[in-house]
């Protein structure tokens, strides 16, 4: 497998959650190699602006009804592949099942009677310990995907550099970042939306690549967030300032909105995003060894050119921004009282 292989003969795609920035930069990578790729979108003014790469078709429907997929995406037309990157905002329990799982399995059902024979799926490397509903709802449609019968590609990305990149400015600000525990509980190969998208192209090409699920991370070592604080101090020539947070904080924080979800549903949701908050802060997004029940750096694959390094580097001078769109939700709305150091 290599990034300068020979351009493969163009394909017709049908593209899911290509308003993402993993989804803008899978697109690019896909008509960078010569396909054709239709995205299937939100109604104009019910979606966030998007710089959708030229050539691009797009198309507008409801992704989660089965009949708006068929007539509104597919359009009665012949396909070769689906790619999605298509995910749930926000992880609730709702969303995840709605949209992680459902609209999902709609989409695989319109692609096949649209005689589509191969299907490339963004996920998450978290599904392999499924403790929270969005991973048990992305689980439940690998699983199906699976049987399908079709070729598959099940992409599991560690983590993304906007994930890691959410305390930037309150450093610039001279604030310090938040770490859980001492900054070691966890570790990670962030991986850049170019270098992804690119895989994710590369999964329609390779056989190799089919039929297996493709846990992927960066170039270079695994980072934990207090690896992270330190290169960020240091490409901003200061020393480090670094302030510990116990993980006790966000299991009392659970709790209350546990107890007050009972009388408040709202609270409900809140309390699964701090679910969501908890188990970033204590789980390392590398590969899980079964045997052991330990995570292994050496053991997650690594991929692309781009490190997190650099593109502190950019943030640091204007020359790139991160919208943190939903990667916001757990450092804004769970710990607001100084804010949290979340990664999804």
């Amino acid at each position: 497998m290599s990034e300068t292989a020979p351009l493969p003969a163009p394909r017709r795609i049908l593209m899911l959650g290509a308003t993402g920035t993993i989804g803008q930069a899978t697109a690019r990578a896909l008509l960078a190699r010569g396909h054709e790729v239709i995205c299937f979108l939100r109604p104009r003014g019910a979606q966030r602006q998007a710089r959708l790469p030229d050539g691009a078709i797009l198309r507008y429907g409801d992704v989660t009804d089965p009949q708006s997929l068929a007539r509104d995406g597919f359009c009665g037309e012949r396909f070769d592949a689906l790619v999605s990157c298509l995910a749930s905002r926000t992880g609730v329990p709702r969303d995840a099942w709605a949209i992680d799982h459902a609209a999902h399995s709609h989409a695989l059902a319109a692609a096949r009677a649209a005689g589509v024979t191969q299907v490339v799926l963004l996920s998450a490397i978290c599904v392999q310990k499924p403790l929270l509903a969005f991973q048990q709802a992305k689980l439940a449609f690998e699983e199906e995907l699976m049987r399908s019968g079709l070729d598959w590609s099940i992409v599991r990305p560690t983590a993304f550099f906007k994930s890691l990149s959410g305390q930037v400015k309150r450093v610039q600000e001279g604030r310090p970042f938040l770490v859980f525990g001492d900054g070691t509980l966890t570790a990670c190969k962030p991986i850049s939306d170019d270098d992804l998208g690119c895989y994710m192209a590369l999964c329609l090409e390779d056989p190799v690549l089919r039929n297996r699920i493709l846990p992927i991370g960066g170039p270079g070592p695994a980072l934990t967030p207090r690896a992270q604080a330190e290169m960020l101090f240091r490409l901003m020539g200061r020393p480090p300032k670094i302030r510990q947070v116990p993980v006790a904080l966000l299991d009392a924080i659970i709790v209350g909105l546990s107890l007050g979800g009972r009388i408040v549903p709202a609270l409900r949701d809140k309390a699964e995003l701090a679910r969501i908050g908890r188990y970033y802060a204590t789980e390392s997004m590398l590969v899980l060894d079964p045997a052991t029940g330990r995570y292994d750096a050496e053991a997650t694959p690594s991929f692309g050119t781009e490190t997190l390094e650099d593109f502190y580097r950019q943030l640091l001078a204007g020359e790139a921004t991160v919208d943190l769109g939903e990667h916001a939700v757990f450092r804004e709305r769970t710990v607001r009282a100084e804010g949290s150091p979340g990664n999804r």
